[in-house]
């Protein structure tokens, strides 16, 4: 009877080819690697122009410098002392926790009620989301600008409430104490809330038809529907907006600067503008400095507590 020669590199009736060691015992791999020759030029241009001026920067707040002369004298934690002393500065972080809230609660609660409404079957719909999502694409100093003028003493929202015989409710939008705060935080309400109907809705979309039709044959009326079913499955959703509006909020400036410059009488300063005012209006550019040290470190703490919360919310919905 006949023998077959078996081959060192037949394949294996039983199961997939094996991979043979080369000369000298090193094994091939097969798998894709990550292409990290692609990513290598963004990454050395990011460390360049982001990582290393940061770096070399956060080292200001631990001297006296001026932003001007030459000479920087290391104070060590002297700016971070004063910080806690600085009743301007306290002022400015809770005005800025209170505009972030603000901003993140209506903010998300109006994009979610213009997902819903434009993810029904109306005829409008497409038009409807241009509509809404079409203010986040201004920048926000010429949506500043736009509002400015139209909170004047003169301007067109006093003029409205006049023409329509609610003379009574006009006010000094911006430049009363009391109101100016939330005549900003209406602005970036106005102009973001489309940004965060998109992500709804985009969240809304993925939900598969058949879910709803399920709930609909339990009984399941619309509000009890929304909380059981779309928003367990909304929570992906829920959490980038949550984090981006958050973020956002603590970072308030251009708003502020363009409309108000912090006034009146400092009603409206956030951590961002005070922050300005202290590097390019009193020239205390390392005491600047440690105060955008600590705002960093708040909104990374901030957001990562956040962060914990929702995606601990996210496996327990799953």
């Amino acid at each position: 009877m006949a023998t077959v020669a078996t081959s060192p590199h037949r394949k294996h009736r039983d199961g997939p080819p094996t991979e043979e060691s080369p000369p000298g015992g090193r094994r091939r791999t097969t798998g894709n690697r990550a292409p990290w020759w692609f990513v290598l030029p963004a990454l050395v241009f990011f460390a360049f122009a982001v990582l290393v001026p940061s770096v070399q920067g956060s080292y200001f707040a631990f001297t006296d410098w001026d932003g001007i002369s030459p000479v920087k004298n290391f104070v060590g934690l002297d700016q971070f002392r004063k910080l806690w002393d600085d009743s301007a500065a306290r002022d400015a972080v809770s005005t800025t926790l209170l505009a972030a809230v603000a901003i993140t609660c209506v903010q998300n609660a109006i994009g979610l009620l213009l997902a819903l409404g434009v993810n029904a079957r109306i005829k409008s719909r497409n038009i409807l989301r241009v509509f809404f999502f079409a203010p986040a694409v201004i920048t926000p100093v010429v949506t500043a600008y736009l509002w400015k003028y139209l909170y004047a003493p003169e301007g067109a929202i006093n003029a409205l409430l006049k023409a329509v015989g609610l003379g009574s409710l006009t006010q000094d939008w911006l430049g009363d104490p009391d109101i100016a705060l939330w005549s900003v935080v209406a602005v970036v309400i106005w102009q973001f809330a489309g940004y965060s109907m998109v992500i709804f809705l985009a969240g809304l979309q993925s939900i598969p038809q058949e879910i709803y039709e399920a709930s609909a044959i339990d009984g399941a009326g619309p509000v009890r529907r929304f909380w059981s079913v779309v928003r367990p499955m909304l929570a992906p959703a829920i959490t980038i907006n949550l984090m981006l509006s958050i973020i956002g909020g603590l970072k308030l400036f251009d708003q502020v600067w363009v409309m108000t410059q912090g006034g009146p009488g400092g009603a409206t300063d956030t951590l961002s503008t005070v922050i300005y005012k202290q590097a390019f209006q009193f020239n205390k550019y390392g005491y600047s400095i440690a105060m955008g040290l600590v705002l960093t470190l708040f909104v990374i703490v901030v957001s990562g507590l956040q962060y914990f919360y929702l995606s601990r919310q996210e496996k327990k919905n799953a």
